[in-house]
């Protein structure tokens, strides 16, 4: 027999419908309890015992087995000790995380998913960021400059190098794409008819490129800011003048894909290589030499941060460690070839800062992103930002201003010259014994010439805007970054047809070194105006597509 208390309120007739059992068989249980629909709260009432058949009557399903262990991650990308890969004979092993990399990486990944080749990827620099900083919620403009200019991260080179004192190198999964601004212009066609790669096969690269990137001119679409720009910049002779393409997914979050990586970075070059098939990679793995027998590429040698040293074998090397470390390599490696960190190439870099009259806009601008590209007798681009800090998404408001911040930026074309060039001070090495670079770089009269037009154009284009560039002491602050400054540094390893006018042939194999690659800025012949990362992604593509080809 079981006991139990009625609450407040309860019957009889109420407990016999709570236990789920006939109100006559509990009143036979209760005869003390005369009405069924009295309240009882607080008596004794008696139910029948459970039998032990009603419960052997019930199903319980079997206890689950504990899930398997599958392996286990110690970070947010999958690591390979330099252990293990020294024990690896790879089929390519690419040097360098950056945009020309990773791009060789994904292209080698999608074009070689179940073919069993092996391929493996190091950088120099640790795990940084996962995604584009823009993406971070943690990141303002304020910030972001905080951080990308931190001398641990932007290693400044240039203040011991007279001729480029801005350089800088930046080591870390992912490169300069963590940091970069995202505006992938098309080279013109002037600028290409001087390669050794055709316009129609480079157009068709650049198609692949903006695919992957998400290079459209979405971002700025419908911003009411960017559109009168525009379109006072085209009624005033600038009329290739557009919103800028930008390698930014706008498209929404649906069907359960959340979209966290708006801006572009390698990082989603190797989210796409994860998904596709197993490679190998390591950070913190500085590529000192390239190893060689018989006129072919036989693998790399990196160092850890103990200085401890692993020769990593491979049948393909691709270069991608940037246009002043990938000439580095080369030469500490004794490979000298006719080009090899010569014709230096750059942009002339001029910036300046300008109000324009609140006045003048509805009251959702929108945000400015404007691109004036170089066209046929205009041998620069320029590029407008705002509304003042505001070009980028932010998890900031906005204060409600008078005027409207517009910051101008202007490149330059920059002769391809022989004299211009990247080598190494065997009086100076490096923590990891390897010489320090150089750097022999000036403008030519040529370049000043386009410096003073890119100058002249940029007041008109505030002109033409209505925004008055800032003065101080009666001078406005336009004025010329010093070399470096522009991070578009090119050429030191460029394609040619002619050995002795490039080192590299047009799929950017190394002359007189078969098997070796250069897939970065540094294989860029003459870049003329245009920002280079997009043509790097679509040239990296190509030199993949060759590589599986071959293999």
């Amino acid at each position: 027999m079981r006991i139990c208390i009625a609450s407040d309120g309860h019957t009889l007739r109420a407990i016999a419908d709570l236990y789920q059992m006939p109100l006559e068989g509990l009143t036979a249980l209760n005869p003390h309890i005369t009405e069924p629909d009295r309240n009882i709260g607080g008596n004794a009432v008696n139910l029948p015992p459970l039998h032990r058949d009603n419960r052997e009557r019930l199903y319980i399903p079997p206890d689950c087995e504990p899930a398997p262990a599958t392996g286990y991650l110690d970070q947010w990308i999958p690591l390979t000790p330099l252990e293990d890969m020294e024990r690896t004979d790879y089929d390519v092993l690419i040097v360098g995380t950056g945009a020309g990399g990773s791009a060789v990486l994904w292209r080698l990944c999608e074009q070689l998913r179940a073919k069993g080749k092996r391929i493996g990827i190091v950088d120099a620099g640790g795990l940084l960021l996962p995604t584009h900083a823009q993406n971070l919620p943690t990141i303002n403009v304020k910030r972001y400059v905080q951080l990308f200019t931190n001398p641990k991260i932007s290693i400044p080179i240039g203040r011991r190098i007279p001729d480029f004192p801005a350089a800088t190198l930046l080591h870390a999964l992912g490169g300069r794409t963590l940091f970069w601004s995202g505006v992938s212009p098309r080279m013109h066609p002037s600028v290409i008819s001087q390669w050794p790669v055709s316009l129609q096969e480079m157009n068709a690269y650049y198609n692949i490129a903006e695919e992957i990137m998400k290079v459209s001119r979405a971002y700025t679409e419908g911003s009411a800011l960017t559109q009168q720009l525009v379109n006072r910049l085209r009624e005033e002779g600038y009329t290739e003048a557009s919103g800028f393409p930008l390698a930014a997914d706008t498209s929404p979050t649906r069907y359960g894909r959340v979209q966290s990586n708006v801006f572009f970075s390698a990082m989603n070059f190797f989210g796409y290589s994860l998904n596709l098939r197993p490679f190998d990679l390591a950070v913190n793995a500085y590529a000192t030499k390239v190893l060689s027998q018989g006129g072919r590429v036989a693998g790399v040698e990196v160092k850890c941060p103990n200085q401890r040293s692993y020769i990593l074998r491979a049948k393909n090397v691709v270069l991608s460690a940037g246009a002043l470390e990938t000439p580095q390599i080369l030469l500490h490696s004794g490979i000298q070839g006719g080009a090899v960190g010569h014709y230096l190439t750059n942009h002339s870099f001029l910036m300046a800062h300008g109000l324009m009259n609140r006045e003048n806009f509805p009251e959702q601008m929108g945000t400015l992103g404007v691109l004036i590209p170089q066209v046929e007798g205009q041998p620069y681009q320029i590029q407008l930002y705002g509304p003042g800090e505001y070009f980028w998404y932010s998890y900031e408001d906005q204060p409600l201003r008078k005027d409207v911040g517009v910051r101008f930026e202007g490149f330059g074309i920059v002769e391809s010259r022989y004299e211009n060039r990247v080598y190494l001070d065997p009086n100076h090495l490096n923590v990891n014994g390897v010489s320090e670079i150089q750097i022999d770089f000036s403008f030519s009269e040529r370049d000043r010439e386009i410096i003073e037009m890119t100058a002249r154009a940029i007041e008109r284009v505030s002109e033409i805007i209505q925004a008055p560039l800032l003065t101080e002491n009666g001078s406005s602050d336009l004025c010329l970054m010093p070399p470096g400054q522009d991070n578009h540094v090119s050429g030191t390893c460029r394609m040619s047809e002619n050995p002795a006018l490039g080192a590299t042939n047009r799929y950017g194999e190394v002359f007189g070194m078969s098997g070796l690659f250069v897939a970065d800025n540094s294989v860029l012949p003459p870049i003329g105006a245009a920002n280079p990362t997009l043509t790097t992604v679509a040239l990296a593509i190509r030199t993949a597509d060759y590589l599986t080809s071959r293999l």
